[in-house]
């Protein structure tokens, strides 16, 4: 790698250059949740296709929906949807050029990863609440 000939370092900064800081782990994050939204996207259009497919198809997508597995994946989906909203409005923000300082970058990191994680957890209240309701 080049280095700058006065300071001695280097001219392209890498990870290697920089500490680890939570925006990083945000941004990450950010991105995780969008390409985990982009494959649930199957899950969604399997259940479409089943409920379109006449009530057969549509028991048989049930049975694969009432599945641990499936509910532990459809958990996370929600976590990702809330997280990748709230920080989009969180990015929205800063478009504005608000809370781009320091101290409110952090408070809004925070405020979008814990805001998601309690959206996800009223969410699934909600849906086992209603489906004690139906039974």
């Amino acid at each position: 790698m080049q280095s700058s000939s006065r300071s001695g370092r280097p001219l392209s900064p890498h990870l290697q250059v920089y500490r680890w800081q939570y925006t990083m782990t945000l941004s990450i994050l950010h991105r995780v949740t969008g390409c985990a939204l982009s494959l649930g996207l199957l899950l969604l259009v399997y259940w479409l296709v089943a409920l379109a497919g006449g009530q057969q198809s549509y028991a048989d997508a049930l049975v694969v929906f009432r599945h641990p597995v499936t509910k532990l994946v459809l958990a996370g989906l929600s976590f990702a949807f809330f997280y990748h909203l709230m920080n989009g409005v969180r990015h929205l923000t800063w478009d504005t050029g608000h809370g781009l300082e320091r101290k409110s970058a952090r408070t809004s990191g925070w405020v979008a990863f814990i805001g998601s994680v309690l959206l996800t957890a009223v969410f699934w209240v909600l849906i086992f609440n209603r489906i004690g309701e139906a039974a």
